[in-house]
């Protein structure tokens, strides 16, 4: 709470001190930030509405059966097959999954489910695709899936140690 205040108070001294510097930078930089704001306003609000309805629906018992620590290997694959076809900005994914481990879900399988959301692009196949060619589509999300699994293994074999 404190540290947003901060950073909240230190946003507006800069902004401030922008104002006085060059009124006219200040106020095209703020339209700037407004236009990315409304752009990206409705995106937000679709992610966490999809984060709330699943966290109302799947449980902490619920996710933790299925990507919890217990759920091994299968709760990997689990998370894997998630993070490939959804569609999430990279900076969602990070409180996302802050959430999913407070509700039960496991850090390795939580590893793979973040490597592969901002990696992996099963739902965008088409589009990029068209733009790159097909094999070297294909090369670059097998390649992103074997490297998820890489290191959600390196997890796996690193986490005891901490």
């Amino acid at each position: 709470m404190s540290q947003s205040i901060f950073l909240y108070g230190l946003i507006v001294l800069l902004t401030g001190l922008s104002w006085f510097k060059d009124q006219q930078k200040t106020k095209k930089a703020l339209m700037k930030a407004k236009n990315m704001l409304v752009k990206l306003a409705p995106e937000l609000l679709a992610i966490l509405l999809f984060v709330g309805l699943s966290l109302s629906i799947l449980t902490p018992e619920t996710i933790s059966s299925l990507i919890g620590d217990q759920s091994g290997i299968l709760g990997v694959v689990i998370a894997s097959f998630i993070g490939s076809f959804a569609m999430l900005p990279s900076f969602v994914v990070f409180p996302l999954a802050e959430t999913l481990v407070s509700n039960g879900a496991g850090l390795v399988q939580v590893s793979a489910l973040i490597a592969t959301l901002v990696s992996v692009g099963f739902a965008s196949l088409p589009m990029e695709r068209r733009i790159f060619g097909k094999e070297f589509t294909y090369m670059r999300n097998l390649s992103a899936v074997l490297m998820a699994f890489i290191f959600s293994f390196v997890i796996w074999v690193v986490l005891p140690w901490l």
